[in-house]
């Protein structure tokens, strides 16, 4: 009832977002010197933030068409590598680009947002490497007769797409897929598999929420397994491809993100009220193009949803050395023996403490130590660690040069 709710809100809302669209487009049109063009313009921005304030459930484009490689631009084409039921490969390839690069196959997370989330990652990684992405899709859109995602089905994902890159890949995952990509390395190292990775990057993920438990660790923990299952799941409505499924929706995942930070979301649109009142394009552009992603959301199958709540936030089962695979196969980490691995972490992350990816350092025992490196990056959150600045000129070299060392 939640989801039909939530749906029939949503359209009644269409009529006056498309009249405040209209008006914003129609004023814009109106001449700069007229004499009540002060007043209009505070309307027109007031139309505009309104309108704008919206969720979609579409994934953005990464809009990425270009990047600088050494001193030249190249053009960057996206092409769909391999297309599984919930998710697929997407490789960035540059044709103009005769030497062979290192192949990274980014694992964005699955927890409410689209994979453009690391749009900026994959820009800043294309500068020296080949780079795939895992590009989850919506689980409304996914029809009942493609059958359920899991935990054990996302370790499958990554799995089955580092083998269609092929031998001494790269592994990197941010935030949540930290434990699911770190599992699938064990098990292929186990294996012996051809195609484990040459280097697993951890940056932000929750290996161990025991330490410095955050907000979001004690929001997972202060409620019982079966309280989420019973008022958190919904069931997709009849209108879409996946009628009858049920999902944690992506529109409560944002709605509990807002909410912790609802006092910097309000203060971010009255900014945009008032750069757009000014006229300052390049700033109002900026929180623009972040909402548009932000509020751009995605539901996760409620098997998958479940499962992470209660092997990664409730039960730690990865960290307790407790994680079986399919039932009875317990996930070592002490098989990753020519895996490097680097973990990353911020010193402001509010989401993934620090210490919580480090974690991974402790169960990869086997590890020489010259194939593990941490980096704590000084002064920044948890968007700050794959995306901004920051990522791109204090973060990111300790993954290019890991990878170069490996490669």
């Amino acid at each position: 009832m939640l989801y039909s709710g939530y749906q029939a809100f949503s359209d009644l809302m269409m009529p006056g977002r498309w009249l405040a669209s209209t008006a914003t487009s129609l004023g814009n049109m109106m001449p700069r010197g007229w004499p009540g063009r002060g007043l209009v313009d505070r309307g027109l921005a007031a139309c505009e933030v309104f309108a704008g304030a919206k969720l979609t459930h579409a994934r953005p484009p990464y809009a990425i068409e270009e990047v600088l490689c050494g001193n030249a631009l190249t053009p960057v084409i996206e092409e769909v590598a391999l297309d599984l039921p919930f998710g697929s490969l997407l490789h960035f390839a540059k044709p103009e680009i005769a030497t062979a690069q290192p192949k990274v196959l980014v694992v964005a997370p699955l927890s409410g947002h689209f994979s453009t989330l690391l749009r900026n990652t994959v820009q800043t990684l294309l500068r020296d490497h080949d780079v795939y992405i895992m590009d989850w899709k919506n689980a409304r859109d996914v029809p009942l007769s493609e059958g359920r995602f899991g935990f054990d089905d996302y370790i499958d994902y990554v799995i089955r797409f580092m083998q269609e890159l092929g031998p001494r890949s790269h592994l990197l995952a941010v935030c949540q897929p930290c434990v699911p990509a770190l599992a699938a390395t064990a098990l292929m190292a186990e294996d012996r598999d051809p195609c484990e990775p040459a280097t697993l990057t951890l940056m932000g993920g929750p290996v161990d929420t025991r330490v410095s438990p955050t907000v979001v660790n004690e929001l997972a923990t202060s409620n019982s397994f079966s309280w989420f299952e019973d008022n958190v799941i919904h069931t997709v409505p009849l209108r879409y491809r996946g009628a009858g499924r049920r999902v944690y929706p992506g529109f409560l995942q944002l709605t509990a993100f807002v909410s912790m930070n609802a006092g910097r979301h309000l203060d971010q649109h009255r900014k945009l009220y008032q750069h757009i009142v000014d006229g300052n394009d390049e700033e109002a552009d900026k929180i623009r193009d972040f909402y548009e992603e932000y509020f751009a959301v995605l539901d996760l199958t409620a098997e998958f949803y479940l499962e992470t709540i209660d092997k990664v936030f409730q039960r730690m089962l990865l960290a307790a050395g407790e994680l079986t695979y399919r039932g009875d196969r317990k996930v070592d980490c002490r098989a990753i023996q020519r895996t490097a691995l680097l973990t990353v972490e911020g010193e402001r992350d509010d989401i993934c403490a620090v210490g919580q990816t480090a974690a991974a350092h402790t169960l990869c025992s086997s590890l020489r130590p010259h194939l593990k490196r941490h980096y704590l990056q000084p002064a920044a959150g948890h968007y700050g660690i794959f995306s901004g600045s920051r990522w791109e000129k204090q973060v990111y070299p300790q993954v290019r040069n890991l990878i170069l060392a490996m490669s």
